[in-house]
């Protein structure tokens, strides 16, 4: 079931307009008793278009809550903490800064822009001093390791690195396993690499 491209209409619902005097088709939806929430989507009533005009003029979203609440609801960023990957606890384990740290979300994108660039930066600088490839100051950078590395330290940094983002490490937690396999791969590209030879 898809709207169409004009008014929300959903054609061939088979639904009826649930306006007591209605025999109408349901093509239109709003809100039902239920609201969108934590247990998951809401339920929806269905209308024809004059009952769902009808039902929408006299719809308050804002019933029962209280000033605080509406006033926060109507903030120009409200909602930019949701719960997404770059808000959650065990984001920034790649070095980057969390969202979840910052008041305001220029500063978070300010801060995660500057990150980037700086990442960026520091790869270039390493594949243009010659000894590393673009791929290998790339994998070094996901080793948080600089152009001074040896053999052993990057044996040593690898089985480091592997110890902390392994599930069996974290009681059997996936969240870290992303970032496991980029290092992994990142190894797997430096271990082969001509300067280790």
């Amino acid at each position: 079931m898809r709207p169409t491209k004009f008014h929300g209409r959903y054609e061939n619902t088979d639904k009826v307009c649930e306006h007591p005097t209605c025999q109408e088709a349901g093509e239109f939806r709003a809100p039902g008793d239920r609201r969108h929430g934590f247990d998951g989507p809401g339920e929806w009533r269905w209308f024809c278009l004059d009952h769902v005009r009808e039902f929408n003029a006299g719809y308050d979203w804002f019933e029962g809550m209280s000033a605080e609440e509406i006033y926060a609801a109507q903030a120009p960023g409200a909602g930019w903490r949701t719960e997404q990957p770059a808000y959650r606890p065990t984001a920034g384990v790649d070095g980057m800064p969390r969202w979840a740290d910052f008041d305001d979300p220029l500063d978070a994108i300010s801060a995660r822009a500057a990150g980037i660039k700086s990442r960026a930066r520091r790869e270039a600088e390493m594949a243009m001093a010659g000894r590393f490839s673009r791929e290998e100051a790339q994998a070094l950078e996901v080793m948080g390791l600089g152009l001074d590395v040896d053999r052993q330290r990057l044996r040593r940094r690898y089985s480091e690195l592997v110890r902390r983002y392994h599930p069996d490490r974290n009681g059997g937690d996936r969240k870290y396993e992303a970032r496991l396999n980029r290092v992994v791969e990142a190894y797997q590209t430096l271990r082969k690499s001509r300067v280790f030879a």
